[in-house]
């Protein structure tokens, strides 16, 4: 299923050129337009969901099982010494085109890009009520 509306459909499809880097039958990668860092890939299923919980389990399987070898061959291309990996799962996480997307960001030490990562505590107690929410849930 595709969305005729959704940029990625769109790139997927090849009805929106693309610097692709990878295709199989579930995932398609290409470079980023507005690069974080050269090689700057970003890795998307074909199908279309927008958001990484509506994905089946098996989709996400076999769309992560080549995460490993673009972070490595981004990596190795860029001359990178570390990567980030990113998903941003929702509008209010900073996701800015609603179909499930990761950014595999080379790095180097010293580079200009910056996270704002506000780190904080939790008070006595709330990290293990949280935890066992998550578990029920589960």
């Amino acid at each position: 299923m595709t969305d005729p509306n959704c940029i990625f459909c769109k790139i997927a499809s090849g009805q929106i050129p693309s610097a692709c880097v990878f295709q199989d039958e579930t995932a398609f990668a290409f470079l980023d337009i507005g690069p974080l860092a050269e090689g700057h890939v970003l890795l998307i299923p074909k199908e279309h969901y927008q958001t990484l919980d509506q994905m089946p389990p098996d989709v996400a399987g076999r769309l992560l099982r080549r995460l490993p070898v673009l972070v490595k061959a981004a990596a190795e291309v860029a001359g990178a010494e570390g990567v980030n990996v990113l998903q941003n799962n929702g509008k209010a996480a900073s996701q800015e085109v609603p179909h499930v997307h990761f950014h595999i960001i080379p790095r180097r030490a010293g580079d200009a890009f910056r996270f704002n990562w506000p780190a904080s505590k939790y008070p006595p107690g709330r990290m293990e009520e949280l935890a066992k929410a998550i578990r029920e849930k589960l």
